[in-house]
């Protein structure tokens, strides 16, 4: 991964601070989750055989002891065989959160090719005689959901060495190659950057850099696509500071024009933040015109098109890196947009058209049913929306389904086991390759532990206080008060659950 996209994903966990301020300088760039026909009949659920638990490790007392006690789904199984070794409440359903990315990493490879690429194009309709272009220039995405401001300047520069220096005809730009998602959940706050819009062109995890300065009484603010080298303004999106306390942002959409508002009392001295993009297309066109600028080429005011005309011809291209290298860093840095954007094209590769986002959601919840049983709903493949459904059982059941485990294991983060402090054991019991999921009053949990002496267990522990988490839809705050509580405490348990049960799971 190039240091750019690095930066770009580095900065996206760095969005997530409280709403009752503008936000601290932030000038990397990662988002960060909160956190084709009809399918195969589902088979029935598979009848996974069962064993005593070990005496010792007694669930129940650590699900009290952490204070969860009826909040927590968890399946402990041998991952050779799908023996369920020790279970609490296996069959209750719960969100995933980013748990999901794993269920939708697994329904892309069954789509498409690891090594699959992602093509951004120009294309033309007319022919190029001395560097005139006797008709249209299309900027068309191609789905890529980790292109960057400075790749975007490597395809300007090459339609320069195209031989194109002048456009006789209109700048279009296409992104139909997958629907349109305004925002992943419209449920969230509209200011938050790991809720972007989708499209099938996307650029800089479609999100824009907001800075502001104060000098005197009054604020300089500007909004920019910048990348490791590059920061070209933009002009599709707008923000005005204004003299309010709450809320600190508002949005509207004003003639296809991102409008943004600022509390002034929350901008302090100086700061920065990532702001989601809403018209992701006429985005990257905007960037894309002034790198074309730099390089010489003046395009006209681009208009978006529904449809490629016929006749058209490719001029150049970008291609993103192999897909298994995109899901990788997915599962790492848990990018809502990524995921997004991998379970629209698998779909779309499905259907051989786009299919809406709910629609997508709906073919893998069929999926994950066809291949592993049981009764999963999934409403995205990010694991942003609040109604996605799965149980411990469930998923511990598609952890263990064929060929399923050495597609996804080597793609899943390792994740490190820590003493009481939170610091990294120096000998730990074993190795944890597992996905991560958060949400506000969620924390989830499933993957793989493979102990020192080789044994593979899959698991999969549901924290989730749904009560908590109704009882703050509506509030105006991205961390409401508890919520912090809630899930170091989630997070305590799954520790000492996985170690304890690397230290025992020889024995069983």
């Amino acid at each position: 991964m190039n240091s750019t996209r690095r930066q770009i994903l580095a900065a996206l966990g760095a969005t997530l601070g409280t709403p009752l301020l503008a936000e601290g300088p932030q000038s990397s760039i990662r988002p960060v989750a909160r956190g084709g026909g009809a399918a195969a009949p589902a088979p029935a659920p598979r009848e996974i055989p069962r064993t005593r638990p070990v005496a010792r490790i007694d669930l129940a007392r650590m699900i009290a002891e952490a204070g969860l006690t009826g909040q927590v789904g968890v399946v402990i199984s041998d991952a050779e065989t799908g023996a369920v070794l020790d279970s609490v409440d296996p069959d209750t359903q719960r969100p995933p959160a980013s748990v999901t990315k794993a269920v939708t990493t697994l329904y892309t490879l069954d789509a498409l090719a690891e090594d699959h690429r992602f093509t951004t194009r120009v294309l033309a309709t007319g022919p190029v005689t001395d560097g005139r272009l006797e008709g249209d220039l299309i900027l068309a995405g191609g789905g890529d959901p980790h292109l960057v401001t400075d790749e975007l300047a490597t395809l300007a520069q090459r339609l320069k060495a195209a031989g194109v220096t002048e456009v006789a005809g209109d700048f279009l730009v296409w992104g139909g190659a997958l629907p349109r998602v305004e925002e992943i959940d419209p449920e969230q706050l509209d200011h938050l950057g790991y809720n972007p819009a989708v499209s099938g062109l996307n650029l800089n995890f479609n999100r824009v850099f907001f800075e502001w300065k104060r000098a005197g009484g009054a604020y300089t603010v500007s909004l920019d696509a910048r990348s490791e080298t590059r920061q070209p303004p933009v002009t599709t999106a707008r923000m005005r500071v204004v003299d309010r306390t709450l809320p600190v942002y508002t949005y509207e959409d004003d003639g296809g024009t991102d409008a943004w508002t600022v509390a002034r009392g929350a901008l302090g001295q100086a700061g920065s933040r990532w702001l989601p993009v809403r018209r992701p297309a006429l985005y990257a066109a905007d960037v894309f015109s002034t790198l074309c600028r730099s390089e010489g080429i003046v395009l006209d005011t681009v208009r978006q098109i529904d449809a490629l005309p016929e006749g058209t011809r490719e001029v150049c291209r970008f291609e993103s890196a192999p897909l298994a290298e995109i899901l990788r860093d997915m599962l790492r840095w848990s990018t809502n947009i990524t995921a997004e954007a991998v379970g629209l094209s698998s779909s779309a590769a499905r259907a051989g058209e786009p299919v809406p986002l709910r629609a997508s959601a709906a073919r893998m919840s069929d999926w994950v049913a066809a291949t592993a049983g049981g009764e999963a709903v999934f409403e995205d493949h990010s694991g942003l929306g609040d109604d996605s459904r799965i149980s411990a059982a469930e998923m511990v059941a598609l952890l263990n389904a064929p060929g399923v485990r050495p597609r996804l294991s080597p793609l899943m983060r390792t994740i490190a086991m820590l003493d009481s402090g939170g610091n990294a054991l120096s000998n730990p019991p074993g190795v944890i390759r597992a996905k991560t999921g958060t949400l506000n009053f969620v924390s989830t949990l499933a993957g793989y532990l493979v102990t020192r002496s080789d044994r593979v267990l899959s698991f999969a522990i549901f924290a989730a206080d749904l009560e908590a988490r109704d009882a703050v839809a509506d509030s105006q705050d991205d961390r409401p008060a508890g919520t912090a509580g809630f899930n170091g405490r989630a997070k305590r348990l799954q520790q000492r659950i996985l170690q304890m049960w690397a230290l025992a799971g020889d024995a069983a």
